[in-house]
């Protein structure tokens, strides 16, 4: 049985066995790994007070929140940015803007792995101070060559929590109680590029765009001190580590090892991580196309992120300050899919609760994904033809809550599916892959945007997009029903 298969069955249980007892020290090798003791290990992440467990997870989501605040806060502002930076292209413009993302794709790509050796504590606290300093570079940048520099460097550092936060959800909880986690995590994609222009339309507009980045880097700099307070190591291999090492002192006994222990020196695992999500991507059919679907439908917002300044300014007279307020109808969307995914996810539970399971079926994660995803269409059709037709700026705002309705339902099941597919040792590695491709759509397709307006203009320009979104919808009908037959096909072991 493949490890996809035995995640889908199953949470995986608590290791067992405890290596300090003389009698497990008298049966030989085997004796020797250390192991949760038993399956109510209070060391053990998952078996810690509710408190301690939801402290990590909400502190996580709110790093995680606050670094995508940085890809569109600065939008409201731009033309102020294009002013004191002497930017002349409207390419260089948008770049300005989305060279954050593409810093989220790459950055993890590298940062992350370290992770794997030294915990996901030091990964965190060190990736949001890299964040805060680069953050303040932009506060200060003078050229728009280091302006774009800052920018990219903040996002690699800013991509971490995304990355990681995925694996340390895992740690913390069993496989049945994991999706609201992964809602709350969530929530920082998908809210954070809306609620960014809402407030840095008003900063830009009282203070000047290089505010936004001030109070960001003051926002961060908070959270860092409160993760410092807060945040634990949860890494199963990493604190078992830590066990045998103390075990090793306790006991006298040098031969003892870490069950989770890996055969690798720190520099293989450190290629090791950096490979995984290239190969989840090659080999993994289901990876590659579900990361794809969430990276267009993460772009059509970037793409809409960037160009919502020029539509309600240009179009319906917004000013700076409330151009940041036609982002609501993508937030509030948002909002509202929150507790009608929390309660299909506990409908989902009860049912296989009651057919004797300890959870859905992996592939019913995605029914939520096929019944809302056309949403997006719907919206861009919306959104599309009433700003062609400069139709009251309500309409268009409604149609983008449509959109932002349907990628809620795109995400969401997408990253609940990967971290209960590879479970707590592989699911940073799959977010880690999905996060590129995403991010890299998210970068380069809003640089499409004004030469394709331009070309199509607003209603065949969106509409184009709204065709390309409803060209994914038949392939989590298909993962529905022949995805376990693929994933047995295509098992991927690390």
């Amino acid at each position: 049985m493949s490890k996809q298969e035995s995640l889908e069955e199953k949470d995986p249980a608590p290791l067992q066995s405890s290596p300090a007892s003389g009698s497990n020290l008298e049966l030989g090798i085997e004796s020797c790994a250390v192991n949760w003791d038993g399956p109510d290990d209070a060391e053990n992440p998952v078996n810690w007070p509710a408190g301690k467990r939801w402290a990590q997870i909400i502190m996580i989501s709110i790093l995680g929140f606050i670094t995508n605040l940085a890809p569109t806060i600065c939008a409201p502002g731009i033309s102020g940015i294009v002013a004191d930076l002497n930017i002349t292209s409207e390419t260089v413009s948008t770049l300005a803007i989305t060279v954050y993302v593409l810093g989220i794709a790459l950055g993890p790509m590298v940062i992350s792995p370290l992770g794997e050796v030294y915990g996901r504590l030091p990964v965190y606290h060190i990736a949001n101070l890299v964040f805060v300093a680069f953050i303040i570079g932009n506060a200060l940048s003078t050229t728009i060559a280091g302006f774009i520099v800052f920018r990219f460097l903040s996002g690699c550092a800013g991509g971490v929590p995304m990355a990681l936060g995925g694996g340390s959800i895992a740690d913390l909880t069993h496989l049945p109680k994991r999706g609201l986690a992964m809602t709350l995590f969530s929530l920082g994609p998908l809210t954070g590029p809306v609620i960014g222009p809402l407030i840095g339309g008003f900063i830009a507009a009282d203070k000047g765009w290089r505010w936004t980045f001030w109070v960001l880097a003051i926002v961060g700099g908070a959270a860092g001190v409160a993760a410092l307070a807060l945040l634990r190591e949860t890494h199963p291999r990493i604190l078992l580590e830590r066990k045998t090492a103390r075990l090793r002192v306790e006991t006298g006994n040098a031969h003892l090892r870490s069950k989770l222990a890996l055969p690798y020196t720190p520099s293989q695992l450190l290629t090791r991580a950096l490979v995984r999500p290239t190969m989840l991507l090659i080999r993994s059919p289901i990876v590659l196309v579900l990361s794809l679907y969430v990276g267009v439908v993460f772009g059509i917002m970037y793409l809409l992120f960037t160009t919502f300044t020029s539509v309600f300014e240009g179009q319906y007279g917004f000013t700076t300050s409330t151009s940041g307020l036609v982002y609501l109808g993508l937030g509030i969307s948002m909002v509202f899919a929150v507790p009608v995914f929390n309660h299909l996810n506990k409908r989902m539970i009860v049912q296989a609760m009651a057919q004797g399971l300890p959870g859905p079926r992996l592939e019913q994660r995605l029914l939520p994904m096929i019944w809302f995803s056309p949403s997006v269409a719907v919206g861009l059709f919306i959104y599309g033809w009433t700003t062609e037709y400069k139709v009251h700026w309500i309409v268009p705002i409604i149609g983008t809550a449509f959109i932002g309705y349907g990628a809620f339902f795109v995400l969401m099941p997408a990253q609940l599916y990967l971290v209960n597919l590879f479970g707590s040792e592989g699911a940073a590695s799959a977010l880690g892959a999905s996060l590129l491709l995403r991010y890299i759509s998210g970068t380069f397709l809003p640089l499409a945007g004004p030469k394709m307006y331009e070309t199509l203009h607003y209603g065949w320009g969106n509409s184009l997009l709204g065709f390309l979104a409803l060209s994914y919808i038949p392939f989590p009908i298909l993962f529905y029903k022949y995805g376990e037959w693929l994933r047995a096909k295509t098992a991927v072991k690390f």
